[in-house]
């Protein structure tokens, strides 16, 4: 599945509450997007799941990578750092939900660390 972003993203996070954190196998590094900035040309391989009432996840049904975490408030779509194509000029900037965080590992990197 390709998609494409266009115009100024937003920051980006390392979520580290449950549900990301089982979703991916750790947590999961994304930048926010405006909804109107993410162009999916053929969408016959995106699945969508409602994870949560505030939220549903995408992920391509034909390899099973996650693509997005999508509010159903607001216009910014999380996109999984992981499924762009390097180079991305981007870097990770702060840490979210590390009061959910796995007992298995310590954040050292210095950024911001929000609790929620």
């Amino acid at each position: 599945m390709t998609f494409s972003l266009s115009g100024p993203l937003g920051g980006t996070i390392a979520c580290h509450c449950t549900q990301c954190r089982r979703q991916s196998g750790h947590y999961f590094a994304a930048v926010g997007a405006p909804r109107s900035a993410v162009a999916i040309p053929e969408t016959k391989d995106l699945v969508w799941y409602r994870s949560s009432d505030i939220a549903r996840r995408g992920f391509c049904r034909r390899c099973g990578s996650t693509l997005f975490w999508d509010p159903f408030e607001g216009e910014v779509t999380e996109v999984a750092l992981g499924a762009l194509d390097a180079p991305t000029g981007l870097t990770l900037e702060r840490h979210v939900h590390v009061a959910s965080k796995g007992d298995y590992y310590q954040i050292t990197d210095g950024l911001p660390q929000d609790e929620t």
